[in-house]
Protein backbone atom coordinates (compact mmCIF):
# COMPACT_ATOMS: atom_id res chain seq x y z
CA UNK A 1 0.00 0.00 0.00
CA UNK A 2 1.57 3.52 -0.97
CA UNK A 3 1.74 6.14 1.48
CA UNK A 4 0.64 8.87 -1.12
CA UNK A 5 -2.59 9.11 -2.78
CA UNK A 6 -4.19 9.74 -6.54
CA UNK A 7 -7.58 12.19 -7.24
CA UNK A 8 -9.87 11.64 -10.14
CA UNK A 9 -12.11 14.38 -10.99
CA UNK A 10 -15.26 13.22 -12.92
CA UNK A 11 -15.50 9.52 -12.66
CA UNK A 12 -17.90 8.03 -14.39
CA UNK A 13 -18.67 3.95 -15.64
CA UNK A 14 -15.86 4.50 -18.97
CA UNK A 15 -12.88 5.87 -18.45
CA UNK A 16 -12.87 7.91 -15.01
CA UNK A 17 -13.41 4.56 -13.22
CA UNK A 18 -10.50 2.84 -15.10
CA UNK A 19 -7.93 5.26 -13.94
CA UNK A 20 -9.27 5.41 -11.00
CA UNK A 21 -8.76 1.30 -10.88
CA UNK A 22 -5.95 1.41 -12.33
CA UNK A 23 -3.76 3.49 -9.81
CA UNK A 24 -5.90 1.35 -6.89
CA UNK A 25 -4.10 -1.85 -8.24
CA UNK A 26 -0.83 0.03 -7.87
CA UNK A 27 -1.54 0.35 -4.13
CA UNK A 28 -2.67 4.09 -3.94
CA UNK A 29 -6.14 5.32 -2.20
CA UNK A 30 -7.73 7.13 -4.58
CA UNK A 31 -10.22 9.94 -4.48
CA UNK A 32 -13.25 9.37 -6.48
CA UNK A 33 -15.42 12.81 -7.37
CA UNK A 34 -18.15 12.86 -8.88
CA UNK A 35 -21.41 15.41 -7.94
CA UNK A 36 -23.57 12.03 -7.57
CA UNK A 37 -23.11 10.19 -4.04
CA UNK A 38 -25.19 6.97 -4.79
CA UNK A 39 -22.98 6.86 -8.39
CA UNK A 40 -19.74 7.43 -6.89
CA UNK A 41 -21.05 4.53 -4.42
CA UNK A 42 -21.87 2.27 -6.88
CA UNK A 43 -18.93 2.25 -8.69
CA UNK A 44 -16.72 1.76 -6.09
CA UNK A 45 -18.33 -1.17 -5.67
CA UNK A 46 -17.68 -2.51 -8.46
CA UNK A 47 -13.71 -1.84 -8.17
CA UNK A 48 -11.05 -2.60 -6.26
CA UNK A 49 -10.47 -1.83 -2.79
CA UNK A 50 -8.61 1.87 -2.17
CA UNK A 51 -11.35 3.42 -4.13
CA UNK A 52 -12.97 6.31 -1.94
CA UNK A 53 -16.24 7.79 -3.16
CA UNK A 54 -15.73 11.60 -3.01
CA UNK A 55 -18.96 13.93 -3.50
CA UNK A 56 -17.39 17.21 -5.05
CA UNK A 57 -18.85 19.99 -7.08
CA UNK A 58 -15.71 20.47 -9.34
CA UNK A 59 -17.13 24.16 -10.56
CA UNK A 60 -16.91 24.96 -6.78
CA UNK A 61 -13.81 26.78 -5.91
CA UNK A 62 -14.58 26.33 -1.72
CA UNK A 63 -15.75 22.44 -2.52
CA UNK A 64 -12.54 21.86 -4.60
CA UNK A 65 -10.21 23.01 -2.08
CA UNK A 66 -12.08 21.16 1.05
CA UNK A 67 -11.96 17.66 -1.07
CA UNK A 68 -8.19 18.21 -1.75
CA UNK A 69 -7.98 18.59 1.71
CA UNK A 70 -9.82 16.52 3.13
CA UNK A 71 -7.78 13.59 0.10
CA UNK A 72 -4.49 14.63 1.64
CA UNK A 73 -5.71 14.59 5.82
CA UNK A 74 -7.27 11.30 5.04
CA UNK A 75 -5.49 8.99 2.42
CA UNK A 76 -1.97 10.91 2.83
CA UNK A 77 -0.23 13.37 -0.42
CA UNK A 78 -1.24 13.90 -3.34
CA UNK A 79 1.17 11.51 -6.06
CA UNK A 80 -1.08 12.21 -8.83
CA UNK A 81 -4.17 14.18 -9.63
CA UNK A 82 -6.51 13.61 -13.29
CA UNK A 83 -9.14 16.03 -14.16
CA UNK A 84 -11.57 14.25 -16.42
CA UNK A 85 -14.83 16.35 -16.18
CA UNK A 86 -16.75 17.62 -19.08
CA UNK A 87 -20.08 18.30 -20.03
CA UNK A 88 -21.25 18.85 -23.95
CA UNK A 89 -24.79 19.25 -25.35
CA UNK A 90 -24.79 19.52 -29.06
CA UNK A 91 -26.53 21.97 -30.96
CA UNK A 92 -25.93 24.10 -33.70
CA UNK A 93 -24.24 27.40 -33.07
CA UNK A 94 -27.60 28.94 -34.42
CA UNK A 95 -29.37 27.44 -31.34
CA UNK A 96 -26.99 27.18 -28.72
CA UNK A 97 -28.58 28.72 -26.05
CA UNK A 98 -25.83 30.82 -23.18
CA UNK A 99 -26.98 29.05 -20.51
CA UNK A 100 -26.01 25.71 -22.30
CA UNK A 101 -22.74 27.23 -23.42
CA UNK A 102 -21.47 28.63 -20.12
CA UNK A 103 -22.73 25.25 -18.20
CA UNK A 104 -20.48 22.89 -20.64
CA UNK A 105 -17.46 26.15 -20.20
CA UNK A 106 -17.49 26.06 -16.63
CA UNK A 107 -17.96 22.04 -16.35
CA UNK A 108 -14.77 21.67 -19.07
CA UNK A 109 -12.50 24.60 -18.39
CA UNK A 110 -12.88 26.35 -15.42
CA UNK A 111 -13.48 23.06 -13.23
CA UNK A 112 -9.83 21.85 -15.01
CA UNK A 113 -8.56 25.17 -13.66
CA UNK A 114 -9.78 25.01 -10.13
CA UNK A 115 -8.30 21.04 -10.06
CA UNK A 116 -5.20 21.72 -11.40
CA UNK A 117 -4.75 24.50 -9.34
CA UNK A 118 -5.69 23.24 -5.95
CA UNK A 119 -3.20 19.96 -7.10
CA UNK A 120 -0.66 22.60 -8.00
CA UNK A 121 -0.80 24.53 -4.75
CA UNK A 122 -0.07 21.16 -2.70
CA UNK A 123 2.35 19.39 -4.68
CA UNK A 124 4.34 23.13 -5.60
CA UNK A 125 5.33 22.63 -1.92
CA UNK A 126 7.13 19.01 -2.05
CA UNK A 127 8.42 19.50 -5.99
CA UNK A 128 6.98 16.69 -6.88
CA UNK A 129 3.27 15.24 -8.25
CA UNK A 130 2.07 14.56 -11.78
CA UNK A 131 -1.07 16.53 -12.94
CA UNK A 132 -3.52 14.82 -16.06
CA UNK A 133 -5.83 16.68 -18.00
CA UNK A 134 -8.09 14.32 -20.43
CA UNK A 135 -8.81 15.91 -23.91
CA UNK A 136 -10.71 14.92 -27.17
CA UNK A 137 -10.80 15.44 -30.57
CA UNK A 138 -11.84 18.83 -30.37
CA UNK A 139 -8.51 19.79 -28.35
CA UNK A 140 -7.39 20.15 -31.88
CA UNK A 141 -10.17 21.34 -33.95
CA UNK A 142 -13.69 22.51 -33.74
CA UNK A 143 -16.64 20.66 -35.81
CA UNK A 144 -19.74 21.63 -36.87
CA UNK A 145 -22.47 21.41 -33.76
CA UNK A 146 -19.24 20.80 -31.29
CA UNK A 147 -19.08 24.52 -30.63
CA UNK A 148 -20.07 23.88 -26.24
CA UNK A 149 -17.38 20.77 -26.35
CA UNK A 150 -14.66 22.51 -28.53
CA UNK A 151 -14.36 26.05 -26.50
CA UNK A 152 -14.39 24.00 -23.18
CA UNK A 153 -11.54 21.29 -24.77
CA UNK A 154 -9.25 23.97 -26.04
CA UNK A 155 -9.15 26.33 -23.11
CA UNK A 156 -8.60 23.37 -20.88
CA UNK A 157 -5.73 22.77 -23.19
CA UNK A 158 -4.40 25.87 -22.71
CA UNK A 159 -4.71 25.18 -18.81
CA UNK A 160 -2.57 22.41 -19.35
CA UNK A 161 0.51 23.89 -21.47
CA UNK A 162 0.63 27.13 -19.48
CA UNK A 163 0.92 24.79 -16.04
CA UNK A 164 3.51 22.72 -17.74
CA UNK A 165 5.52 25.10 -18.62
CA UNK A 166 5.10 26.90 -14.99
CA UNK A 167 5.27 24.10 -13.26
CA UNK A 168 8.06 21.38 -14.93
CA UNK A 169 10.78 23.34 -13.71
CA UNK A 170 9.06 22.83 -10.41
CA UNK A 171 9.29 19.33 -10.62
CA UNK A 172 5.58 18.66 -11.16
CA UNK A 173 4.93 17.17 -14.29
CA UNK A 174 1.59 18.44 -16.18
CA UNK A 175 0.44 16.08 -19.52
CA UNK A 176 -2.45 16.53 -21.46
CA UNK A 177 -3.76 13.39 -23.27
CA UNK A 178 -5.95 13.66 -26.02
CA UNK A 179 -9.04 10.45 -26.73
CA UNK A 180 -8.99 10.88 -30.88
CA UNK A 181 -11.80 8.39 -30.89
CA UNK A 182 -14.42 6.48 -29.32
CA UNK A 183 -14.12 5.34 -25.80
CA UNK A 184 -15.46 1.46 -25.71
CA UNK A 185 -14.98 -2.10 -24.39
CA UNK A 186 -17.33 -3.68 -27.32
CA UNK A 187 -15.79 -4.90 -30.58
CA UNK A 188 -18.37 -3.18 -33.84
CA UNK A 189 -18.00 -3.86 -37.42
CA UNK A 190 -15.20 -1.94 -37.86
CA UNK A 191 -13.34 -5.29 -36.21
CA UNK A 192 -11.90 -5.70 -33.02
CA UNK A 193 -10.07 -3.18 -30.58
CA UNK A 194 -12.05 -0.49 -33.25
CA UNK A 195 -12.52 1.40 -29.74
CA UNK A 196 -10.37 2.80 -27.59
CA UNK A 197 -10.85 0.30 -24.63
CA UNK A 198 -11.06 2.14 -20.70
CA UNK A 199 -8.46 0.20 -19.30
CA UNK A 200 -5.86 0.46 -22.00
CA UNK A 201 -6.01 4.42 -21.98
CA UNK A 202 -5.74 3.90 -17.88
CA UNK A 203 -2.56 2.50 -18.52
CA UNK A 204 -1.52 5.41 -20.40
CA UNK A 205 -2.30 7.67 -17.55
CA UNK A 206 -0.24 5.78 -14.87
CA UNK A 207 2.74 5.43 -17.53
CA UNK A 208 2.84 9.28 -17.39
CA UNK A 209 2.65 9.24 -14.17
CA UNK A 210 5.50 7.11 -14.04
CA UNK A 211 7.78 8.59 -16.75
CA UNK A 212 10.98 9.58 -15.90
CA UNK A 213 11.81 13.36 -15.68
CA UNK A 214 14.44 13.54 -18.36
CA UNK A 215 11.99 12.85 -20.95
CA UNK A 216 8.44 13.74 -19.85
CA UNK A 217 6.11 14.41 -21.99
CA UNK A 218 3.47 17.40 -22.28
CA UNK A 219 0.90 15.81 -25.05
CA UNK A 220 -0.03 12.56 -25.55
CA UNK A 221 -2.91 11.58 -28.59
CA UNK A 222 -4.24 7.97 -28.11
CA UNK A 223 -6.39 6.41 -31.15
CA UNK A 224 -7.12 3.13 -32.19
CA UNK A 225 -5.88 1.34 -34.82
CA UNK A 226 -8.98 1.84 -37.08
CA UNK A 227 -8.77 5.84 -36.55
CA UNK A 228 -8.36 8.32 -38.80
CA UNK A 229 -6.27 10.88 -38.03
Amino acid sequence: MSTESVLVAGVGPGLGIAVAARFAREGYRVAMLARSRDRLATLAAQAPDHLIPMPCDVTDPAQVNATFDETERTLGPLACVVFNAGAYRRGSILDIEAKDFEHCWRVGALAGFLVGQAAARRMVTRSAGTILFTGATASLRGGANFANLASPKFALRAVAQSMARELGPRGIHVAHIIIDGQIGSDDTAAGPDSRLRPEAIAQVYLDLHRQQRSAWSLEVDLRPWVERF
